[in-house]
């Protein structure tokens, strides 16, 4: 790679760059025995739609760090939609937090409740698994400038939680 290419790599993105939308048909493989969507499933499409924002942004392979608390607070159902919506909230050096907000769109109402949300920390990564520099981000309007302040406060709880955890280790 020249100093042309690797300049290209990082220079700089705005948020909106990286957006990735994913819809999903909720299908029965998918659910449990009440045909509500598993949690599980839920949890691999919320990792499947985080890593592509990830990868939009710092255009390299991302593997998953780590992911924040997640809650399910309505049931999703057999033969309703699915919609993931990710973006990229803050970089550091290596590392991104990426957001992702889910709904279910039922298909009789065609209404939209928001199901989860997630936040999800990925390395960019080259093939032998060493740790990339990432281009940061740009945030432009008032609600990616909010998520970009709240995810430095995030950080520093999961910090302290590795912290808490590693010491009770000792």
């Amino acid at each position: 790679m020249n100093d042309n290419d690797t300049m290209k790599l990082m220079r700089p993105r705005p948020v909106r760059e990286s957006i990735s939308e994913m819809t999903e048909l909720v299908l029965p493989n998918d659910t449990n025995p009440l045909n509500s969507l598993l949690g599980g499933r839920l949890m691999h499409w919320i990792d499947l739609a985080g890593a592509m924002a990830a990868r939009r942004h710092s255009h390299q392979h991302v593997v998953t760090a780590s992911i924040d608390h997640m809650d399910f607070l309505v049931p999703v159902r057999v033969g309703d939609l699915v919609v993931l919506r990710a973006s990229v909230n803050r970089v550091y050096h290596t590392s991104m937090e990426v957001g992702v907000k889910v709904w279910v769109e039922h298909y009789r109402s065609e209404e939209n409740i928001h199901v989860s949300s997630a936040y999800l920390t990925f390395v960019a990564v080259d093939a032998a698994g060493n740790h990339l520099a990432v281009p940061p981000v740009i945030p432009e309007t008032e609600d990616e400038k909010r998520r970009y302040e709240d995810a430095a406060h995030r950080r520093e709880l999961r910090r302290k939680e590795s912290a808490r955890r590693n010491d009770g280790r000792s």
